[in-house]
């Protein structure tokens, strides 16, 4: 039996114009236990890969909402590779234009024997070459934009590590995720890469253990997974706080072994 995780979030906003929003915050697939506070009823939207959305009309007004979960993690068998992930995951997306980054892919890492080690380069080459900034870069910024800075978030660093993969033909795809460990603590993101045709979990960050890592939604990029959208609303965010822990102890992660995201 793995850790025994409980995610705590509480996100305040304003709302200047009344509307629905669309908020993804819950763990994929459920939870053992979880908890939703908003102000009006959720409707619940599922999507693929156990994502779920709840969309909130919002009164005017400051308003919190709050989710808490808990979970144990039992290790999950590594989830196959289907033929359309093979088609979706190797295209460019928004935020990684695989096609842009060609040359450093190929000349980089396209001389190693297999996907496992191509990936794994990958993920040091990335760790290595980025710093980690708090507060770096720019929402509108893509994995192009962030190799040439040198600098960024996690969100930054699966962008450049999933357009790295995908022009080597190797299926890459974005997880926002519960990270317990992480510090400082936030939403955090990782991505999951296709080895001898199974889904597996990469952090160029290495800020968390992937054992204990919780998905909460799944997609090519930071545009399929934004844990909040306005969909006809207008609000100012004014903040959030995320707890994530895991019980007994925090598992240790020396990055060299396979690991399935739960």
């Amino acid at each position: 039996m793995g850790p025994h995780v409980q995610v705590d979030v509480e996100m305040s906003f304003r709302v200047t114009k009344p509307g629905p929003a669309a908020f993804v915050i819950a763990l994929a697939g459920g939870a053992g236990q979880e908890e939703f506070a908003y102000p009006a009823p959720p409707r619940q939207v599922a999507f693929e890969h156990g994502t779920r959305a709840q969309v909130v009309d919002l009164p005017p007004g400051d308003h919190v909402v709050r989710y808490r979960a808990e979970r144990t993690l039992d290790p999950p068998d590594a989830e196959p590779v289907g033929l359309d992930d093979v088609i979706r995951y190797t295209r460019p997306s928004r935020y990684c234009p695989s096609d842009r980054m060609g040359g450093l892919a190929l000349s980089r890492f396209g001389g190693l024997p297999d996907a496992r080690a191509q990936v794994e380069a990958i993920v040091r080459h990335v760790g290595e070459h980025l710093s980690y900034v708090v507060g770096s870069g720019s929402p509108t910024d893509d994995a192009v934009d962030t190799y040439l800075a040198g600098e960024g978030v996690c969100r930054d660093y699966a962008h450049v590590c999933i357009s790295l993969c995908r022009v080597l033909d190797i299926p890459a795809r974005f997880a926002a995720v519960y990270a317990p460990g992480l510090s400082p603590m936030d939403f955090h993101a990782v991505f999951e890469a296709a080895i001898d045709g199974r889904w597996y979990v990469f952090d160029a960050t290495g800020l968390a253990p992937r054992q204990s890592l919780c998905r909460i939604a799944t997609g090519r990029d930071a545009a399929d997974t934004a844990f909040l959208s306005t969909l006809g609303c207008e609000l100012d965010f004014l903040g959030n706080t995320v707890l994530a822990t895991a019980g007994p102890s925090l598992p240790e992660d020396d990055g060299s072994r396979l690991i399935a995201l739960a």
